[in-house]
């Protein structure tokens, strides 16, 4: 494995509480090597050290933290003053926080390539290069995919989710349940809506009753409120905005069957760069050994 004995934290802390948020980071690899800033997924994931592993850490400064309510930050209510823009500048708050200076590569899987992406648009002049995997869009087509298109696979999963949500909007509807007092509520929210993810990929899925405890609760608050707000991002803005970050240099892995972000997304991402490189990984599921390999052999 690249850099295993790199992997040893060497500074970890908050930055200082900034609309009611304190944000956890640290950083693992070669202080001296490129700097990474790397997002992690989600929403309401956590940046862990394996998420380092996707890197050359003998080479490169890994710069992990946990977004808004996530994670090992702090939040007197974590989905106050929460959304994605802010996000944007809470990393840029961490690089100052830092004193990093000149441009950085900036990474991200899954909901981090999201973010990834976004922050290359907001400061286009600070990133070197962009190395993502997993991509997701979070355009209306992908929100689709996940409540309407990905029924050719999993009707029945599909239509059980609806059937639960009394004709409204499975977001909205969940959302709602999962911010309640009531465990029952909570636990049928995590059962159906936020686990379908999980079961995409897979050849015999089925939803089964889950053990919560106030992390996972967290994470799924975090995960249905971004999503019943529509990721707070306007339609297809990453696109529209892709002249911003044509020419950075982009590394694009993905699974060719990854069921919870589709390949489309990352091929419609690649097909608008001018400088960019993907590899399509011949798996399925959103992520995995095979991918991790292949991204990691490009540092």
């Amino acid at each position: 494995m690249f850099g295993f004995f790199n992997k040893k934290v060497f500074d970890k802390g908050y930055l200082p509480e900034y609309e009611g948020h304190q944000i956890y980071y640290e950083q693992v690899g070669n202080k001296d090597g490129e700097v990474v800033l790397l997002f992690h997924g989600g929403p309401g994931g956590r940046s862990k050290l394996s998420h380092a592993e996707y890197y050359n850490l003998k080479k490169q400064r890994i710069i992990l933290f946990d977004q808004r309510g996530s994670g090992r930050s702090i939040a007197k209510d974590i989905t106050e003053l929460n959304d994605t823009k802010r996000l944007i500048k809470d990393a840029k708050r961490l690089l100052e926080h830092l004193n990093i200076e000149g441009q950085i590569s900036v990474g991200g899987g899954s909901w981090g390539s999201t973010l990834a992406l976004l922050f290359a648009i907001k400061y286009p002049n600070l990133v070197k290069n962009l190395y993502l995997s997993s991509v997701f869009l979070a355009r209306r087509e992908d929100m689709e995919w996940m409540l309407r298109d990905s029924g050719l696979f999993y009707p029945d999963l599909l239509e059980e989710i609806r059937n639960q949500s009394e004709g409204e909007n499975p977001y909205t509807h969940y959302a709602k349940l999962v911010f309640s007092n009531d465990l029952g509520s909570i636990q049928k929210a995590i059962k159906y809506m936020v686990h379908y993810e999980y079961q995409m990929g897979k050849t015999n899925p089925k939803f089964e009753e889950v053990r919560i405890d106030n992390s996972i609760i967290t994470s799924a608050r975090i995960y249905l409120y971004y999503a019943a707000n529509l990721y707070f991002m306007e339609q297809n803005e990453i696109l529209k905005n892709i002249n911003t970050i044509k020419d950075i240099p982009t590394l694009i892995v993905h699974n060719r069957l990854d069921m919870c972000c589709p390949l489309k997304g990352a091929w419609d991402l690649y097909r608008s760069l001018n400088n960019a490189q993907i590899e399509i990984i011949d798996d399925i599921g959103h992520g995995g050994k095979k991918l991790k390999k292949a991204f990691r052999k490009h540092f």
